[in-house]
């Protein structure tokens, strides 16, 4: 790498850094996601919109080279090593019936709605198909946070929604490899053989499953105090675990985000969780936003026309509509609750950093043209906009009811 490529990339990396955190502190303040405000920040300082007006020497100040999509994916390694690590396999099994039924439905649904409506809009077979992919995962950092600041982390609906998100994006890994997959051969979607697609799906389940046993049984052995003396030792041997596990689940042509999470959901109920946890937490400080500025700054605005406007008002209705039934309904008949079901399926409704991915992967395979791919980013924006602040109108109505309930009780008392 030439010294001048170099001093693109890490000036890149200075500039989308810096214009992620000034979001990230505006949104703050007006109390919406962070994650939104820093991929709006790539979007702003990106090479279509702002970046395009800082020349120096003829050249873009900001472009996105190849060695900041890798640091970008990294941050994807990390971002789902760290929600691994939130997740205890005995909570990811406890969840059993109700979690797989309402995460694979949360995946059935949206794929096969998304691919009907698009082939009906003259989409060609792939494109459709990767477009149903981008609706099919869910992200639950955001729910997450929702949940948490209303203190309402360990109720059911919160235990649901994080068991089912999981099964949802094993799942939706799953379909995007297979996409994937046909995407790179020669025949393309005429040649599906669906004993492959079916071979493909039970290999990522399959390697999923032995990477948990095999996690949980040896990295908790491998990964302890009594082993790794030295200063930064442990947090040392846990990071080349997980990007080892990645490596390896993109080497069987699997995601390699699925491979990071099995390791902090091993590492999620060890001695050195603690450790990890809190070291994790401050390289997710530069990676998360890193990433999400990164995936923001491949949106070519530019390319935003009435057709592209109305596309997307499809893609939302369908992203909305299908994760509410999908996964609220089934959740109203095992959780026994009309609110508490409605509430998981908004809490599904985000789709975040897995739908951007997928549209990573079509762009770079040359299947998205730019259009799609910025039909997919606006419906990621939109998705999770609108879910955090649903969800907090779902709690502030039940804390008003409440709040009746209980003068109710004290009038009837004073009578």
């Amino acid at each position: 790498m030439s010294e001048a490529h170099f001093i693109e990339t890490i000036i890149g990396v200075g500039i989308l850094l810096f214009a992620a955190k000034l979001m990230a502190e505006l949104f703050l303040r007006l109390k919406l996601p962070i994650v939104l405000g820093e991929l709006l920040a790539g979007m702003i300082v990106g090479p279509f919109a702002l970046g395009a007006f800082f020349v120096i020497d003829g050249k873009q100040l900001l472009q996105i080279n190849d060695e900041i999509r890798i640091l970008g994916e990294m941050g994807a390694i990390v971002i789902l090593f760290m929600a691994g690590l939130e997740m205890t396999p005995k909570e990811f099994l406890k969840g059993g019936k109700a979690s797989f039924t309402v995460g694979t439905l949360g995946v059935v649904v949206p794929f096969f709605a998304g691919l009907a409506v698009f082939q009906m809009f003259g989409f060609d077979a792939l494109q459709s198909m990767l477009i149903a992919t981008a609706l099919t995962a869910t992200s639950i950092a955001i729910s997450i946070q929702v949940l948490s600041e209303f203190g309402k982390i360990k109720t059911p609906e919160a235990r649901l929604i994080i068991g089912a998100a999981v099964v949802d994006d094993i799942l939706a890994i799953a379909v995007l490899s297979v996409v994937s997959s046909i995407a790179g051969s020669d025949g393309g979607v005429d040649n599906i053989d669906i004993t492959e697609v079916t071979i493909t799906i039970l290999k990522v389940l399959g390697f999923f499953v032995i990477m948990l046993v095999v996690a949980v049984v040896v990295i908790p052995k491998i990964i302890t105090p009594r082993l790794w003396k030295a200063k930064g030792s442990v947090e040392g041997i846990a990071t080349a675990s997980f990007f080892g596990a990645a490596a390896l689940a993109g080497s069987i042509g699997l995601s390699p985000i699925v491979g990071a999470f099995a390791v902090g959901m091993a590492l999620s109920t060890t001695k050195v969780f603690e450790k990890i946890e809190n070291y994790i937490g401050k390289i997710g400080l530069i990676f998360a936003p890193l990433f999400f500025a990164i995936i923001g700054a491949q949106v070519d605005l530019r390319a935003v026309n009435l057709e592209i406007l109305m596309i997307s008002a499809v893609v939302i209705i369908i992203a909305v509509v299908t994760k509410l039934g999908g996964c609220g309904l089934p959740a109203m008949f095992f959780l026994k609750s009309k609110a508490q079901g409605m509430r998981v399926g908004i809490g599904m409704i985000s789709r975040g950093e897995v739908g951007l991915i997928v549209a990573g992967v079509g762009v770079t395979a040359g299947i998205l043209t730019s259009e799609v791919y910025s039909t997919i980013v606006i419906m990621v924006a939109v998705t999770t906009i609108i879910t955090p602040i649903w969800l907090k109108m779902e709690y502030r109505k039940e804390q008003k009811n409440d709040n009746n309930e209980s003068n109710k009780t004290v009038e009837q008392k004073s009578e």
